[in-house]
């Protein structure tokens, strides 16, 4: 009996935002994906705030990271790719979402729950001198910038249940600190008015406690960096101004056509909207028309079986369910230090209690979104051939230079080629490009190609371009032509061709940007998405190779390494998704600005690859008789790399690229680190050690995280060294 091959891609799901109701819907997919459709979401960041936990971090009680919901973990688990962007507009007609910098995004199903906005673009000097409370991830930002400076006052407008709560997170935090500078609350009408009168005099009294200023049926003509101004000329000091009133949605739904209720979205009691049965709407951005309730997170949540049940029936033609928000709900409202109040049915009771009960809460919320359940490895048929579990390993292949034969097989086969020598090509051994002669012209011609590792196609396109115009570079050589090579996976003929669209428009970016062009290329379909590029460039000088490294150069690397292994666990789930985006986003910027100005003074340069950084090097070394050391210390690495490595995490290729060098290494997870395969790697660079830190210098000024990482001495019988 056959095994299935995986179903063909025919649908697509656009999740625009990353609040809390998607999040549970990434999380539940994961559980139950449907066959056939693929899910994106587009989110400005790779995680998400929790707005349940924001008051106890600006109180000091929580981490940054305790409150973020990590997006790229629950996309991997849901097998889902996730784009960091915001949408401009969604041309409805078109079925197109529009991000920015990115080529217009098409679905058949899209749903949106991206918040709403605290910003007062009304009000004068709001931009420039004030944050919004929501967005979340901003103001957290801003608000621990603030906590780590001198500080000073404090002013809140808006003097709403948030509004409050954030007052005295904010005056409690300040007090731990010894900045108790005061904090002030503005309310252009009458503080707390939408609460019961029994927890409102609860909250006034926690005001009063806390020392904080409440000035009510004021409103605010302008702020300015250490005053705000009201209407009645009054100038209240302020070192930090917030926005918690006035919460309104996001501009851009306007222009979308669909019909609104005072901006917000309005959804029937599916969830879809009135007018455009192929666009749901969650969260705050929605007016619940079949039963209007307050913005709260807690509706958001309860919204999200439906709505996953909802998309799973557009999908697969089942009938869809209906939401029912309840009448009253529980309110937890923090009150600073560890004490809380809670409210329903116009009634509150409070104490330590009830903010051991909301920690509790809010902690297991957020454990079940950023810890999914482990999803078990299809098991090894019991009638397969003996082998087959030892050559599948210990887990999943990873993608990019990490899913490369290893080193040692490929030298074993390349060294039995026996093509005889031509005059009109120039090879080196170890370098990845060949140089061919045109009387006095040399062209340098290597080609690439990736495994997908990441489900974008417009970020995996980037990558495998800069990766594939690495050889080149590192020649010194200027880039002239690309032919693609693009394998899609099985799917429907408009999904391949908006793929291909998304892939051509990130690859003539680069390619265009680098000064070279692309002449055509090759399409097929097969198992999986894989991404390559053949690349020429002219060499204005004899190009550059590995072989011309002399005893005492200084080794100079453009950026960190590590990659393989923020890769590798991203698979496992166990990488941070800030992690993966930073990672990410060098490995999408272009290094022929670096590699032009190494190659005017470097003896000898290669990109760090598949081998390794440690493969790479000894390679260097061998070609140019003599030998190397790096500063272990002194390299740079990718954020969350290293305690990965400390924890055991290693790409699939690992040890195939320690076997293959012969080196004298310290046994430890920094050192593993040498031999992670990277993917669009730093160029490697053996330069004068007088010219070294100008070098770095320069390249910093760049933009690269550029760093001099060790030194070449004459020839030894051990090739390469780490101390």
């Amino acid at each position: 009996m056959k095994h299935a091959a995986p179903l063909p891609l025919v649908k697509e799901v656009v999740l625009i935002g990353g609040g809390h109701a998607h999040a549970l819907v990434l999380r539940r997919w994961g559980m139950n994906p449907v066959p056939g459709a693929r899910v994106t979401v587009i989110n400005p960041a790779p995680s998400a705030p929790y707005t349940g936990m924001l008051p106890g971090h600006v109180a000091g009680h929580y981490a940054r990271d305790d409150l973020e919901i990590d997006l790229v973990r629950l996309a991997r688990f849901a097998g889902a790719r996730i784009v960091f962007g915001l949408v401009e507009a969604i041309d409805r007609q078109a079925k197109r979402v529009h991000i920015a910098g990115r080529p217009a995004m098409a679905y058949d199903i899209a749903s949106i729950d991206i918040g709403i906005t605290s910003d007062m673009p009304d009000i004068a000097g709001f931009s420039e001198h004030a944050v919004a409370a929501k967005p979340l991830g901003p103001f957290a930002t801003r608000w621990r910038e603030f906590l780590n400076s001198d500080a000073g006052p404090v002013t809140v407008i808006g003097g709403g249940v948030g509004g409050v709560e954030l007052a005295l997170a904010m005056q409690h935090a300040l007090s731990q600190v010894g900045k108790d500078a005061g904090v002030t609350v503005l309310e252009a009408e009458t503080l707390l008015a939408s609460i019961g009168a029994g927890t409102r005099a609860k909250l006034v009294a926690a005001l009063e406690h806390a020392g904080i200023a409440v000035r009510e049926g004021v409103a605010v003509e302008s702020i300015g960096p250490d005053a705000v101004v009201l209407s009645s000329g009054d100038r209240v000091p302020t070192a930090f101004t917030v926005g918690a009133a006035g919460a309104r949605p996001f501009p851009w739904l306007a222009d979308t056509g669909l019909d609104l209720s005072d901006g917000y979205i309005a959804v029937d009691a599916t969830l879809r909207s009135l007018n455009d049965p192929a666009i749901y709407a969650v969260g705050d951005c929605a007016y619940l028309s079949h039963a209007p309730r307050p913005k709260a997170g807690v509706f958001a949540v309860r919204a999200a079986p439906v709505l996953t049940h909802n998309l799973q029936a557009e999908l697969t033609g089942r009938a869809r369910k209906h939401f029912r928000p309840q009448q009253h709900y529980l309110k937890l409202v923090s009150l600073g230090r560890k004490t809380a109040l809670a409210d329903k049915w116009g009634y509150s009771i409070g104490g330590d209690w009830a903010w051991v009960w909301k920690d509790r809460i809010d902690r297991k919320f957020m454990d079940r979104l950023n810890n999914p359940p482990k999803m078990t490895a299809p098991s090894v048929p019991a009638n397969a051939a003996r082998g087959v579990v030892a050559a599948l390993g210990p887990k999943p292949m990873c993608g990019g230079c990490g899913a490369k034969v290893g080193p040692g097989t490929l030298d074993a086969v390349l060294g039995r080629l026996s093509s005889p020598p031509r005059d009109d090509i120039e090879t080196t051994a170890g370098d990845d490009a060949a140089v061919l002669k045109f009387g006095d012209v040399r062209q340098v011609l290597s080609t690439d190609h990736l495994r997908a590792f990441w489900d974008d196609p417009v970020v995996m396109t980037r990558i495998a371009a800069i990766h594939a115009l690495g050889d080149v570079w590192a020649m010194g050589a200027r880039p002239q032509a690309a032919l693609a090579s693009i394998i899609l996976p099985r799917m429907a003929e408009t999904l391949q061709a908006d793929w291909l669209d998304e892939i051509m428009y990130a690859a003539e970016g680069v390619f265009t940007d680098a000064g070279a062009a692309i002449v055509g290329g090759h399409t097929t379909v097969g198992a999986e998405l894989s991404i390559g590029f053949t690349v020429t460039g002219i060499a204005s000088a004899r190009p550059l190779t590995i072989g011309g490294a002399r005893d005492g150069d200084a080794l100079v690397l453009t950026r960190p390494i590590g990659s393989g292994t923020i890769l590798a666990a991203e698979m496992a789930g166990d990488a941070r998704g800030a992690d993966v985006a930073a990672t990410l986003a060098t490995m999408t910027t272009p290094q022929g600005d670096a590699a032009d100005y190494l190659s005017g003074i470097a003896h000898a340069m290669t990109d760090v690859t598949g081998f390794g950084l440690a493969g790479h090097l000894a390679r260097m070394a061998t070609a140019s008789g003599v030998s190397a050391e790096i500063e272990l210390d002194q390299v740079p690495l990718y954020p969350g790399a290293l305690a990965l490595s400390e924890g055991g995490t290693r790409s699939t290729l690992y040890p195939a690229n320690r076997a293959a060098v012969l080196a004298d290494m310290p046994d430890t997870a920094l050192a593993a680190l040498m031999f992670d395969p990277q993917t669009a790697g730093g160029m490697l660079a053996a330069i004068p050690a007088d010219k070294a830190e100008p070098a770095v210098a320069a390249l910093s000024e760049m933009g690269h995280e550029a760093a001099v990482i060790g030194r070449l001495g004459p020839a030894s019988s051990v090739v390469l060294r780490a101390r």
